[in-house]
């Protein structure tokens, strides 16, 4: 390791830390992250649980019904996989397994994120059909689907793979 103007070591990572610092900090992060995909999945599942309650649900077509009953089991699958980094360190926390914690709730949460794009492209497919009654929610859902995307994906992508080519 290349020795730092303090005499220090700096890894492999550009950083002046242990592999239990770089965890610690790595888990940190994901942890705040998690926080804001879970904030806005709470939201949409609660709103989407009430909706079946509604008088207008039994006026609904089979097909809007449905489009419902997938969008609620995404919900329910993307709150599940967005927990699931918190249970995993409560359920871990103590045993030396930060490292491999941080890499599985990792995944989850990657995991989750997709099911979020699914359940928010899902949920205003819905709600445009509901609203809208007509050919033009495609037009609407479309572009919306892109942007997310382009924000969750093509960006982060694009980032990471102009930073590795430096």
């Amino acid at each position: 390791m290349p020795a730092t103007k303090s005499g220090g070591e700096i890894n492999e990572w550009g950083r002046h830390e242990t592999e239990e610092e770089r965890a610690d900090r790595k888990w940190g992060e994901l942890i705040q992250e998690v926080r804001v995909a879970q904030t806005g999945v709470q939201i949409l599942f609660g709103f989407l649980l009430t909706v079946v309650f509604q008088q207008k649900y039994d006026t609904l077509p089979q097909t809007d019904k449905t489009i419902y009953i997938v969008t609620v089991v995404l919900g329910a699958a993307t709150t599940g996989a967005l927990i699931g980094p918190v249970s995993l360190h409560r359920l871990v926390s103590g045993r030396r397994v930060k490292a491999q914690a941080v890499e599985w709730a990792s995944r989850m949460t990657f995991v989750g994120l997709a099911l979020l794009f699914a359940t928010m492209t899902s949920s205003l497919v819905l709600i445009l059909r509901v609203a809208a009654h007509n050919a033009v929610v495609p037009w609407i859902v479309t572009p919306v689907v892109v942007w997310y995307a382009l924000c969750w994906y093509a960006v982060p992508l694009w980032a990471r793979h102009r930073r590795t080519r430096r």
